[in-house]
């Protein structure tokens, strides 16, 4: 019995205390792919990793190979790769020398293609388990093969390779994961219809990367020393970042598919950014306890917008495009190869705090880290030279879980002196020497505490470690998943088309793609050089803003976005200076769905914005009460007034809800808002006044043939909607027209027709209300998108 005689070898040689620890039952191990790169490189390694481990561990194993290849052509080629498999340096060479021809003995290759090629597999297991008498503990099969053949492979397992009741089974699936929220919901759901939650193991293989593994023990272990600074008042910010010299020559078909975000910050630096951010559970070994933190952490990050990215492409790599993929020589790539992205977190301890992202290929160097700066508020007096840097306050203060390579060639775990000494792991985790004069960060190794891994492991060692313990934890459930898609794929979506910043590659880039961050949006720091992507070929994209005029007055126009960026910013300007001049900023706002969009920028982006001084009115209301979803008020609480700290009493709904009642005349509401204005806006000339168009003409709630607030002494009127709810308050237009600046926002295709009239009419307001706006002594600016305003 080949099994048997492996066994008895394995306790010849002492790797096994007794046979009757063989009690705790067989594995079965199927890898799928067994040929291909993965498998060469990484997946073999780490199989031999865990044999050795956990020879003596109670299970007994038996590894299968699987791929398309024919039997004999594929067999040779697994165990050409078996045979260069690699004794870790801390292994004794006599042990592993047996135990890696044993490990070959367990091991052998099938052809899966069909059905009953896995009907035969399920059988050879279960032969090979009766004639050994041995209990079956589970399986586990790894797909290390393209996402378009899980479904077929996995239909597969579940009708004929299961094991039996009592032994479990764990699928274990690679990314892509998808390439959009859609494409992964809909893998998910074909997925599910085969197996339970608890049976799948979605790899990121950062997770087994040794110093991102050890983020959340390290915040455990040091809770003493953390609690107090881990948060918005200590924290200047936050890096991920993983940096790559090399191209993506050779792998351009997947890469023009994917690009940077997808590669590698949808996943990898948003799941090491989760074990930072995310709130520490009671046990940080339970999985389920952390699994469910790292969800309330993604539904705490903020809503990532077009400005929330920088992006470029290094130089070859579109002729390497055309080259590897046939396009023709005029072909435009528009996939970022480099990424840096600014998250914010609505979580009260990282409220304020920059959360960075950053990613590319052909950079200076490759590195990867994960970096904490805290805040330094001190000022040393005496000289530097003179200050030892465990005491010294004045030098920087951060945590850096250094991935690999670059300066330290090693997973560590940096702690600046002049913090705290952390606690590890005695077992799994050493104090390095910092004698040597490396620098990192601009300071040297003798400035922080250094601790590198005991024992170094590969990535996908700790992970099939970690599939084989059933640690779920360190891996990627479907909800976590989904929380991932649905939080990137808006911003993928609005990039799609983003000019991308040109460079060179290496050492050449300087300062090419250094950005910084202002009001909550990041820029290149660098002007854009002059030479364009493609002088010959500008996608739409590529021009921005349009100052020229329309109806006599200043008109801005550009993109949707863009617009309502453009919008945002002169509005907090207007604020900043009236705050600035005369102490306090009197917005009025419209209701409607085109401000929502400007409502979640201001909220989201504005941090200086002066709330605090700043009274919030209503240009109209519909008559229904405030907490109805069809309230101008509502929407403007829900989009921006929750959001923003505005003293309570300097917001104005307008009174459409008396004595029980909506809108009726008796009960004075328009007096009432009107008596407000006069007490509190000097002349009732508001310093902005914010409208949108109706594609009927209307603005405000004003509607043509209003017979109310078209002309009059009155400031605030009631009137007649066509559509429901048609009963409206609404600023006449002679309050209007007293304002300082009044700005007309006018967004989509849909408003073209009525755009291109309004341009041409003249003044009449009866016709087309939105013709009589024009502030006698204020300004008038059009903010109109290119949809509106090109059809």
């Amino acid at each position: 019995k080949m099994l048997g005689r492996v066994l008895c070898t394995v306790l010849f040689m002492g790797a096994l205390p007794s046979l009757a620890e063989l009690s705790q039952g067989h594995i079965s191990v199927v890898l799928l792919g067994a040929t291909g790169d993965l498998a060469k490189k990484y997946l073999w390694q780490g199989l031999f990793h865990l044999y050795m481990d956990q020879v003596s561990s109670g299970h007994s194993f038996t590894f299968h190979g699987a791929a398309l290849t024919a039997l004999e052509p594929g067999q040779r080629l697994m165990f050409d790769v078996l045979k260069k498999l690699a004794c870790p340096p801390d292994e004794s060479p006599n042990r592993c020398a047996v135990l890696k021809d044993q490990f070959l003995k367990l091991s052998q290759y099938h052809q899966l293609k069909t059905a009953e090629n896995y009907t035969a597999l399920n059988r050879e297991i279960e032969m090979l388990l009766r004639q050994e008498g041995l209990q079956e503990a589970g399986r586990i099969f790894y797909f290390s093969v393209p996402p378009f053949a899980y479904t077929e492979i996995a239909r597969h397992i579940n009708s004929t390779c299961r094991p039996p009741p009592g032994a479990w089974l764990r699928v274990v699936l690679e990314k892509p994961f998808g390439h959009d929220l859609q494409s992964a919901q809909q893998l998910a759901a074909e997925l599910k219809s085969f197996f339970r939650e608890e049976e799948m193991y979605r790899v990121d293989h950062y997770l087994g990367k040794q110093a991102v593994a050890h983020i959340l023990p390290f915040r455990d272990q040091n809770r003493q020393f953390l609690d107090p600074i881990w948060n918005r008042h200590h924290v200047e910010r936050v890096e991920v970042v993983l940096k790559e010299t090399v191209d993506a020559k050779g792998r351009t078909s997947f890469y023009e598919q994917y690009g940077v975000i997808r590669d590698v910050l949808q996943n990898h630096l948003t799941e090491a950014l989760l074990f930072l951010t995310m709130e520490l559970p009671a046990n940080v070994s339970r999985a389920e306890e952390v699994l469910q933190c790292k969800l309330q952490a993604f539904q705490s990050l903020q809503r990532l917008e077009k400005s929330s990215a920088v992006l470029g492409q290094y130089q070859a790599y579109a002729s390497q495009v055309q080259e590897e993929l046939q396009k023709p020589q005029d072909y435009i790539s528009t996939t970022p190869t480099f990424a840096g992205v600014l998250i914010h977190s609505d979580n009260l301890r990282w409220e304020g705090v920059p959360l960075l992202l950053t990613s590319g290929k052909a950079l200076d160097e490759r590195v990867g880290y994960v970096r904490v700066l805290f805040k330094n508020r001190a000022y040393c007096t005496q000289s530097e030279t003179l200050r030892d840097a465990e005491h010294s306050q004045c030098k920087a203060k951060q945590i850096i879980f250094y991935i690999g390579h670059g300066a330290l060639n090693t997973p560590a775990v940096l702690v600046s002196r002049n913090l705290f000494r952390p606690v590890m792991p005695k077992g799994s985790w050493r104090e390095a020497v910092t004698g040597s004069d490396l620098h990192v960060f601009g300071q040297p190794l003798s400035d922080y505490y250094v601790y590198s891994p005991v024992k170094e492991r590969d990535a996908y060692s700790v992970l099939i470690s970690n599939i084989y313990h059933g640690r779920k934890d360190f891996f990627i459930t479907t909800e976590n998943l989904l929380a991932s898609w649905g939080f990137w794929t808006p911003l993928l979506d609005s990039i799609s088309h983003q000019p991308l910043r040109i460079y060179p590659g290496g050492v050449e880039n300087q300062h090419l793609l250094d950005f910084e961050m202002v009001s909550g949006e990041v820029t290149f720091t660098l002007a854009e050089p002059e030479e364009l992507l493609n002088p010959s070929r500008q996608m739409p994209s590529d021009y921005k803003t349009i100052q020229s005029k329309f109806r006599q007055s200043p008109l801005v126009s550009a993109w949707a976005e863009d617009l309502i960026s453009q919008l945002a910013s002169d509005i907090e300007k207007a604020a900043s200076r009236t705050v600035a001049r005369r102490g306090q900023f009197h917005l009025a706002l419209s209701g409607g769905s085109s401000p929502v969009v400007l409502f979640q920028r201001l909220a989201r982006h504005h941090y200086a914005f002066p709330w605090k001084h700043t009274h919030v009115w209503l240009v109209d209301e519909r008559c229904v009460p405030l907490t109805d979803t069809e309230s101008n008020f509502f929407s403007l609480h829900s989009h921006l007034l929750q959001s923003v700290r505005v003293p309570y009493f300097n917001i104005h709904p307008m009174p459409v809800y008396l004595n029980q009642r909506l809108c009726v005349e008796e009960d004075g509401g328009t007096e009432l808002y009107a008596k407000e204005i006069m007490a509190l806006v000097a002349n009732a000339s508001f310093d902005l006044v914010l409208l949108g168009m109706g594609s009927d003409g209307h603005t405000a709630s004003l509607f043509p043939q209003s017979e109310n607030g078209l002309e009059g002494t009155q400031a605030v009127v009631l009137t007649e909607s066509p559509v429901k709810p048609h009963q409206r308050m609404s600023f006449s237009l002679p309050l209007i027209n007293k304002a300082r600046r009044v700005f007309v926002l006018v967004l989509g295709k849909g408003k073209h027709d009525i755009t291109t009239l309004v341009s041409r009419v003249g003044h009449e307001p009866r016709k087309w209300p939105v013709s009589g706006v024009s502030p006698s002594s204020g300004q008038l600016v059009w903010y109109v998108d290119y949809e509106a305003l090109l059809g």
